[in-house]
Order: C-alpha cells, then sequence, then structure tokens
C-alpha cells in the first residue's frame, strides 16, 4: 500500500511540473500582443509534437514487449535441453557402473603392452646398445683433437641411449636397484667422457680472451656446447615433473659454471699481475696498479667488441664480464688496503681507486663507452676502509713532515759554519736552500693529496701550516743559539754576517712562499676560512728577522764601541775623529748589509740611525767632560753639530730609495748643542724649555747631564730651571717617537749636579 502511494505522490509531481513547465513555455510564446495571432499555429505545432512523442513511446513499448516475449521462448527451450542433458547423464553413469568389471578384467592386456612398449624401445636401442664401446672410443678421440662438437653430439647419443634405457627401466619397476646399476654399469664410460669434454671447456673458457682473438670459432663451439646442455638440462627438468626420473649427473649446470670458470678466470688474472715486492721494488705497488690498469681496460674492450659476438644476447657477456672484473678489483683492492702500506703507497692505492678507476684511462675510456657508466659502478673501497687509509695516511705524513723538517734545519745549521758565503738569489740578496727544500716538500704532498680529492688536499695544507708554526720556533730558537756562539768568539763563524743576513732573507721568502701556497690551493672561501683559523705565522717571521737584525747591529756596535767611547771627552774635543771611523765602519757594514731584502732592510737602516743618534746622546750625558769656557762650548756644540751632519748625510745615503725621513734623530743633537753653544747664560732656561718642548721625554736627569756639561750654570739657575721644568710637565704629540727614554745617566744625585 505504502508503495502504491509513493508511486502516485511521484505522478502527481510529476504531472505538476510538466503543467509548470507548459505554463512556462505558453508564457514565453505569448510575451507579446501579435503574438496572440498565432496561438493556433503554436497549437498545431504542439499537437505535432505530441502525436510524435506518442508515436515513438509505442514503436519501443512494442520492442521491449517483443523482446520479452523472444526471452520466454529461448528461456522454455534452455529448460528443455537441461532435461534432456539430465537423462543422458542418467545414462552414461549407469554405462559406467557396468564396465567397471570389463575393465579391471583387462590389466594382464595393459602389462603386456608396458612389456611391449620396453622391448621396442630395447630393440630400437639395440643397435646403439651394441656399438657403446666404439662410440666411446671415438668420442675420446675426438675430444683429444679438438672436435669439441663432433665428440658433443656422440656423447648426447650415448647419454641418450643410457638416460631411455633407464627411464623404461624406472617407468616399468622403480624399485628395480639392480637392473638399473647394471645399466648404469655398461654406460659407465658415459660420465668420464662428460667430465673429460667439460674439462675441456673450461679450458677453452679460462683462455677466452686469447681464444676470440685467436680462433674465436672454437669458443662458439663451447658456447654452443654449453647452449644444447641447458636445452636438455630444462627437458630433463620439465620430464621429472611427470614421471620422476632423474638421468644421473643431471642436470649438470653447465652454463652456470661457465660463468663460475669465467669469475675465477678473472680474479686469477687480477691477483697475478703483482710482479714485484716493496723488498725488490719500491715503486711495487704503483707497477702492480699500472698492470692491472693496462689488463682490465685491454680484457673488456676485446669483451665488448669481440666475446660478444660469440655469445648469444641473453647471457649479457660483457655485462657479467664487467661485473667479474669490478668485484675482483673490489677484492683485491681490499687485500692492499689490509696490508701495512706505506705514505706513499697508501696516496697510490687511493689515486688509483677514487681517480684512475673511473677516468679515461680505465672505465671511462671511449672505446668502452656507452655500455660502461661509470656514475653506476658502485665503489671498490668502502668509505669506512678509505676514512681508515686516510687517517693513516695523515699520520704518517705528520711523522714523516716533522722529521723532514727536522732534518732540513739540521742541514741548514751545518751550513752556516760554512767558511764560504751562502749563495744569492737572482737579485744578489744572500739565501740558504732552507726555504726552497721546506717548501718543495709542502708542494710535492700538496700535489700528492689534491690527485686523491680536494677535502684531503685542505687537510694536508693545514697540516702543513701547523708544522710550519712549530718549525719556525725551532728555526727562531737555533738564530739565537748562533747568535749566542758567535757572541763566545766573535771570530767564528767566519761568514756568521753574511749566514745571519740569509737567515734574516730567508723569513720574506717564507712569508712570500706561505702565500702562494695559499693562494695556490685554496680555492674557496670555507677553505681559506679554516687555514685563517690556523695560528699566523708572520708573528714568527717577523721576529726571527727583528733578532736577526739586532745581532747584525749589535755586531756594528761592538765594533763601534771603543769609538762612541772616545765621543765628548778631552780627546774629542782636541779633534778626535771618532765620528768618521764610525760613519766608516757603519757604512761598510751597510755596504753588507745591502744584501739584506728591502723590508728588513729599511727597518734595520731606520733601527741603526736611531742606535747611533741614543749612543751619541748617551755619551753627551755621560759627563765625561765639563766645558770650561765659552769658547770650548762653542767649539764642543760645532764639533757636534758637524758631527750631526756627517751622520744625517750617511743614513740619508743608507736609507736612499726606501722613502723614509733620515734626519729627524740627527735634529736631536743639533738641539742639545744648540742648550750648550748658548753663550747668554739668562736665556738658557729659554734655551732648556725649548728643548723639554720638542722632546718630552728628556727627564730631569737628563737636564742636569747637559747643564753639568756646560759648566757655567750657577747653582741658583740649576736650581730654577729644575723646579720650573718639573711644575709643567710637556704633553708629548701622539707621532712623537721617544728617544731620551734610553738613556741612562749615571747615578749622580741633583744636589751634587747643582753644587
Amino acid at each position: 500500500m505504502c508503495k502504491d502511494s509513493a508511486c502516485f505522490l511521484t505522478m502527481k509531481e510529476t504531472d505538476l511540473e510538466a503543467v509548470a513547465t507548459a505554463v512556462q513555455r505558453v508564457a514565453g510564446m505569448l510575451q507579446r500582443p501579435d503574438q496572440l495571432d498565432k496561438v493556433e499555429q503554436y497549437r498545431r505545432r504542439e499537437a505535432r509534437k505530441k502525436a510524435s512523442v506518442e508515436a515513438r513511446l509505442k514503436a519501443a513499448i512494442q520492442s521491449q514487449l517483443d523482446g520479452v516475449r523472444t526471452g520466454l521462448s529461448q528461456l522454455h527451450n534452455a529448460l528443455n535441453d537441461v532435461k534432456d542433458i539430465q537423462q543422458s547423464l542418467a545414462d552414461v553413469s549407469k554405462d559406467w557402473r557396468q564396465s567397471i568389471n570389463t575393465i579391471e578384467s583387462l590389466k594382464d592386456v595393459k602389462d603386456a603392452v608396458v612389456q611391449h612398449s620396453q622391448l621396442a624401445a630395447a630393440v630400437e636401442n639395440l643397435k646403439n646398445i651394441f656399438s657403446v664401446p666404439e662410440i666411446v672410443r671415438e668420442t675420446q678421440d675426438l675430444i683429444e683433437q679438438g672436435a669439441l662438437l663432433q665428440a658433443h653430439r656422440k656423447l648426447m647419443d650415448l647419454e641418450c641411449s643410457r638416460d631411455g634405457l633407464m627411464c623404461e627401466q624406472y617407468r616399468m619397476d622403480s624399485g628395480n636397484k639392480r637392473d638399473m646399476t647394471l645399466i648404469h654399469g655398461y654406460f659407465g664410460s658415459t660420465q668420464g667422457l662428460s667430465d673429460e669434454l667439460a674439462k675441456q671447456l673450461w679450458m677453452v673458457l679460462q683462455r677466452s680472451l686469447v681464444t676470440v682473438r685467436r680462433d674465436p670459432t672454437l669458443l662458439v663451439s663451447v658456447v654452443r656446447i654449453i647452449e644444447r646442455e641447458e636445452k636438455i638440462d630444462r627437458r630433463i627438468l620439465d620430464r621429472k615433473k611427470q614421471t620422476g626420473f632423474v638421468p644421473p649427473g643431471r642436470p649438470k649446470n653447465w652454463k652456470e659454471k661457465m660463468f663460475a670458470i669465467l669469475d675465477r678466470t678473472v680474479t686469477t688474472r687480477i691477483e697475478g699481475t703483482q710482479a714485484d715486492t716493496r723488498e725488490s721494488d719500491k715503486m711495487w705497488l704503483v707497477r702492480h696498479l699500472e698492470i692491472i690498469r693496462k689488463y682490465v681496460l685491454d680484457d673488456l674492450i676485446v669483451a665488448k667488441n669481440l666475446m660478444v659476438q660469440c655469445f648469444p644476447p641473453h647471457y649479457e657477456i660483457f655485462k657479467n664480464l664487467l661485473s667479474m672484473y669490478h668485484q675482483a678489483l673490489s677484492t683485491r683492492m681490499q687485500d692492499l688496503a689490509s696490508e701495512d702500506l706505506e705514505a706513499n703507497e697508501i696516496v697510490s692505492l687511493l689515486t688509483w681507486v677514487l681517480n684512475t678507476y673511473t677516468s679515461a684511462e680505465m672505465m671511462g675510456n671511449v672505446e668502452l663507452a656507452p655500455e660502461v657508466d661509470v656514475s653506476a659502478l658502485e665503489p671498490l673501497l668502502s668509505p669506512n676502509i678509505v676514512s681508515e687509509l686516510l687517517d693513516t695516511y695523515m699520520s704518517t705524513l705528520t711523522s714523516n713532515i716533522i722529521a723532514w723538517l727536522r732534518k732540513a734545519l739540521e742541514t741548514d745549521k751545518k751550513d752556516w759554519s760554512k767558511e764560504t758565503e751562502p749563495e744569492a738569489d737572482q737579485d744578489g740578496y744572500y739565501q740558504t736552500t732552507l726555504p726552497a727544500i721546506v717548501f718543495q716538500m709542502f708542494e710535492q704532498n700538496l700535489q700528492v693529496a689534491a690527485q686523491i680529492s680536494e677535502d684531503l688536499k685542505t687537510k694536508v695544507l693545514v697540516l702543513c701550516l701547523q708544522q710550519m708554526n712549530s718549525f719556525l720556533s725551532r728555526y727562531k730558537d737555533e738564530a739565537q743559539l748562533y747568535k749566542e756562539e758567535h757572541l763566545r768568539n766573535r771570530q767564528h763563524p767566519h761568514c756568521y754576517v753574511q749566514y745571519m743576513i740569509a737567515i734574516i732573507n730567508n723569513c720574506q721568502t717564507f712569508k712570500e712562499s706561505i702565500i702562494s701556497l695559499k693562494r695556490k690551493y685554496l680555492k674557496t672561501e670555507a677553505e681559506e676560512g679554516l687555514c685563517l683559523s690556523q695560528p699566523s705565522m708572520d708573528g714568527i717571521l717577523d721576529a726571527i728577522a727583528k733578532e736577526g737584525c739586532s745581532s747584525l747591529l749589535e755586531e756594528v756596535f761592538l765594533d763601534l764601541e771603543q769609538h762612541l767611547n772616545e765621543l765628548m771627552t778631552k780627546k774629542w774635543l782636541l779633534g778626535s775623529n771618532a765620528v768618521d771611523i764610525i760613519c766608516v765602519t757603519v757604512e761598510d757594514y751597510f755596504n753588507d748589509f745591502a744584501k739584506i731584502k728591502k723590508p728588513y732592510k729599511k727597518r734595520m737602516t731606520a733601527e741603526a740611525h736611531r742606535r747611533v743618534v741614543v749612543e751619541y746622546l748617551r755619551a753627551v750625558m755621560q759627563k765625561r767632560i765639563s766645558f770650561r769656557s765659552a769658547e770650548e762650548r762653542k767649539e764642543g756644540a760645532e764639533k757636534m753639530v758637524r758631527e750631526a751632519e756627517q751622520l744625517r748625510f750617511l743614513f740619508r745615503k743608507l736609507a736612499s730609495g726606501f722613502g723614509e725621513d733620515a734626519d729627524g734623530h740627527c735634529d736631536t743633537i743639533v738641539a742639545v748643542a744648540e742648550v750648550i753653544k748658548l753663550t747668554d747664560p739668562s736665556l738658557l732656561y729659554l734655551e732648556v724649555s725649548t728643548l723639554v718642548s720638542k722632546y718630552p721625554d728628556i727627564r730631569d736627569d737628563h737636564i742636569g747631564a747637559l747643564l753639568a756639561l756646560r759648566g757655567d750654570a750657577s747653582r741658583d739657575m740649576k736650581q730654577t730651571i729644575m723646579e720650573t721644568l718639573e711644575q709643567g710637565p710637556m704633553q708629548a704629540s701622539p707621532n712623537y717617537v721617544p728617544i731620551f727614554k734610553e738613556i741612562v745617566v749615571p747615578s749622580l744625585n741633583v744636589a751634587k749636579l747643582l753644587k
């Protein structure tokens, strides 16, 4: 009832929807007054459409009724057919039950058929059975003659006869072991022939890379024999599923054995390339790896161009050989890596494994493309083994570098005691071979590391710079000991000055070489940051050079000591030529110092200038003389001015080309001379004040010594000058370089000076 109500409601909704649609269409047709004239026309058109729709509906309903009628007729026919089949099955079942007894009574006939089949097979193979010994002899002869295909054909005949008889026996009576043993014994030579033939095949395969060049048909014959055996294996395995019988020696799996033989041959070939040992040849590993490279490349080229033509495509012989060679090489490289290798041997091994193997010299060779994709090859050594080798290499290299640097320094030290001057470079500067030896060693190790990897190159550079830092500290100590040894006996070593100059110049060479090394081997900002974090060696090198320059200047001033002691004495005042000798001595020394490189020579010249002036002023402050008259003061002051000009001229000459002001220090002597030269004592305070304003580091004891040198200042004047200067200390300008600070006045209290 509910279903009828739902249908009724649905029909009602459909009617309402149709009416609404019709109203909408009529409203669309009669939107303007002039369309009312066409109402009749619209009605006829809609009537035609309605008639057409009704005709199509009737045709569709009639077609559906015809289909239903046909279907009912077919179902009726099918029902009748099912009844007929059911009856036929019942009749067949009845006949089968009646024939069971008849079938059981034919068992003897069945056995006779089986026996007849076996006898027929025996008769068919009778000729082969009787000719077995003859076939065995012929097969043996053919194997010995190398006619492998013919030998295999006869072997197949023997095996076919044996397997056929044994299969029939197995089907007839699988439990009869005696007859099976009898057949197997009669064909006993067959297995031996098979083994002998296999031996010949394996010998050909072991020499396949040679055979394929000289007699490719022989290799093709071997492959054909293996293919035949593979087909027989497959056929027998298929028959086993039906009969359960497998002939003795089957499956032979000669294809699998063939690849095993090739694999073993490849391994033996790789291992057999080592011709030398470390004891007989230091380059044994390099030679071994080069032989491997050549053999492997030649073998793979032959395999790609010739062997693939002798094997069926599905064997993928080149792909398999490539895999065998790769695995054999990996095993060999692991064996080599496990040995106690030296540093250079580790480098040779890693360079070969990481670079040579995938380069155009080997696997990346154009003759192997496109079959060999180097990007798809697995690494020959695992990352862990490579890491262990690199750690061992870095450890060994560290020890070697330390030993090399120590030896280089010892050799250089021996040169310092030679009676001959050191060599000079192309610009005439003295030098020793130490920087060249050290950086040649660094360069060699960095070039070797760069062949392995960029990371190792950076590590080696950091190591070299670290060891260089330690080395320079030792170099500094040895230079100091060299100086001390010379001071104990200034006659030895004979060429002390020249070798000390070479040591100073070496510092500049070291600086330049370090910069060059970094520029050459640091390619990225990250690497530069890594090396910049290492201790700077410039400070040590500057310290060595500074101490060297001081040592040379000390040598100069030891010779000048006697003449400096003559300054500001009675002898000096009466006409001593001490300053002339000082100038000649300094100039003579600086002729040798001309072979010092410019940065250090410039610094040394300035230091010599300053120190000579300091020593001159120290002589003034030593109170070695006291002028007794204005004439003596004038004469002494003028002599000081002349000598200041001599020194000025000397150091201008020595500093030519440096762009340095060589006048500043000598002006101090002139300023002091002005105080001494002053004739009016009342102006002495003003002159001293001017002196103090120019040289703020001048102390009371300096002023006291200067006044004592004049010899005419009264006690009250001295007291006034000293007290006034103490009340207003002068401030030094930022660019002022103290000179009086180093001058010590002999201990003489102020009260004594004022007497």
